[in-house]
């Protein structure tokens, strides 16, 4: 048997401030560059992203590999032309050459599912036609994604297959690739297309309600592990939606695979009846900065474990520069004693850091270039680094970062900051060890991230709260200038408004 390999994973936020562009998928700090065939096995096999699970399974099963083009870019504004066009004609040159050597019996594509490109919003949904394209009906393809996926109709139709991540922290992403490869093993020994199903949601999932640890979507994950497990049903994918995306398609959607059509149309209709059933109660629970900081101080005072604050709507994992200081200034307004807040993504005032030296005072203007809204500091720099580590946990347990130079600075007493020159979500304890901080010792960690952090944060933390700063990954996607939306989606659960 012989598969060919190949990934492209952007998130896409219609209103982030800065576009993805090719040089992003050159430097995407905790995750792999762009990859070629000649690399491709090699650096994905040790790294926390689904086509290593893919890969591991398929070299289990003595598959002989095609190795395709790779890359990610770390979520911001839609990818331009440029970016989309480059990458993808790496990965289906590739295809092309893979077949010039000798046919193939199936194509895995690490996806992400949420790409907005500036001329195809969805972008996966073009990538899966141009794919089945080459190879024509007869190919079975399959993909993972990433459960934040705004599923089309598009993918659906063009893929025999598709695997989203069952978790949110993204524990699971191996896993699922290694199921999205499974499935294609699956669908080769059926020898014809499974049945299908296809279900949108009328309402948005707001991403702080989305988290798979807590209910409600705990719960719902039960009850997608129930249904599932019924006689002739292959895989049965909730997508929760990345509702930052302006385009028809954006939401909650589900897709059934089974042995025949009425398998398929049942597990769908029942999911969606049940996630129908549960819309009220995916409303998030969200704190504003000031009284959020506050609240922080008050059980630190007493608390043996940090007190861990997601600064959500900054958050670089679904479009956020990592880079606003609402968070930081209410931190040092509070006096926030024993507060260290990861990050502050500007490459001017790390530079300036290491200028300066360690132990020296520095004036910066920090932050705030996404947003023309930085903090005039001056802070003492405790440490400086180059950015490079190597992830250890649950999430991205493995990725080598490299988040250019980096600085630990004391922008005010008791209050510390990590400055980076590179954006990554602060989803890993190695990102404060590499500073020489011990997350587990501190009062208050200030974290940009949303929901990934619960995965490495929650079980030392006395407590998590989610802080609603500025940022362009509201908390509330309602607040946002939709034009394109399809009419009848309700943008919060709950809601009686509708789209137009």
């Amino acid at each position: 048997m012989r598969i060919a390999i190949g990934g492209f994973l952007h998130e896409s936020h219609s209103f982030a401030p800065i576009p993805t562009r090719w040089a992003d998928f050159l430097s995407p700090g905790g995750w792999p560059t762009v990859q070629r065939p000649a690399t491709l096995l090699d650096t994905l096999r040790p790294s926390a992203v689904p086509a290593a699970g893919a890969i591991r399974l398929a070299e289990e099963a003595g598959v002989t590999i095609a190795p395709l083009s790779w890359g990610f870019a770390n979520p911001a504004g839609p990818v331009t032309a440029e970016a989309f066009e480059r990458l993808a004609a790496l990965i289906f040159h590739d295809l092309q050459a893979a077949l010039d050597e000798g046919p193939l019996d199936g194509l895995y594509l690490d996806l992400h599912g949420a790409m907005v490109a500036e001329h195809f919003p969805d972008a996966e949904g073009e990538l899966l036609r141009r794919a089945r394209a080459i190879l024509g009906p007869d190919v079975p393809i399959t993909a993972s994604l990433d459960p934040h996926c705004n599923l089309t109709a598009a993918m659906v139709q063009h893929a025999d297959a598709l695997a989203p991540f069952r978790t949110y922290p993204h524990v699971d992403m191996k896993e699922a690739g290694a199921r999205a490869m499974q499935l294609l093993f699956d669908r080769i020994a059926l020898g014809r297309p499974f049945a299908k199903a296809f279900r949108q949601i009328d309402y948005l999932i707001p991403i702080t309600g989305q988290c798979t640890l807590v209910p409600p979507m705990a719960d719902a994950m039960e009850a997608r592990a129930e249904i599932a497990a019924r006689e002739g049903v292959a895989e049965l994918g909730l997508c929760f939606g990345f509702p930052y995306a302006d385009f028809p398609d954006c939401g909650v959607a589900v897709a059934a695979f089974a042995a025949d059509q009425d398998a398929a149309d049942a597990a769908a209709e029942a999911f969606a009846a049940d996630l129908a059933a549960r819309e009220s109660a995916f409303a998030p629970d969200i704190h504003e900065a000031a009284a959020g900081v506050a609240e922080a101080i008050r059980i630190a005072t007493k608390a043996e474990r940090p007190v861990v604050m997601a600064d959500t709507q900054d958050n670089p994992g679904g479009g956020g520069h990592g880079d606003t200081t609402g968070l930081l200034a209410e931190l040092i307004r509070q006096k926030a004693e024993g507060a260290v807040l990861a990050l502050i993504n500007d490459a001017e005032s790390a530079s300036a850091c290491h200028a300066a030296g360690e132990g020296a005072e520095v004036s910066l203007s920090l932050g705030g270039k996404s947003d023309g809204a930085p903090l005039a500091v001056t802070a003492r720099v405790l440490k400086l680094t180059d950015g490079r580590f190597v992830c250890t946990g649950p999430m991205a347990g493995g990725n080598a970062a490299d988040l250019g130079p980096t600085a630990l600075i004391s922008p005010a007493p008791g209050v510390r900051v990590i400055v980076t020159s590179r954006k990554m979500q602060a989803y890993d304890q190695a990102l404060f060890r590499h500073v020489g901080i011990e997350p587990a010792a501190q009062r208050i960690l200030a974290l940009k991230s949303s929901v990934h952090f619960r995965a490495d944060f929650q079980p030392m933390a006395e407590a998590v709260l989610v802080v609603a700063a500025p940022g362009p990954v509201v908390a509330d996607p309602a607040t946002l200038p939709f034009t394109r939306l399809r009419p009848g989606l309700r943008l919060r659960p709950g809601d009686n408004r509708r789209t137009a």
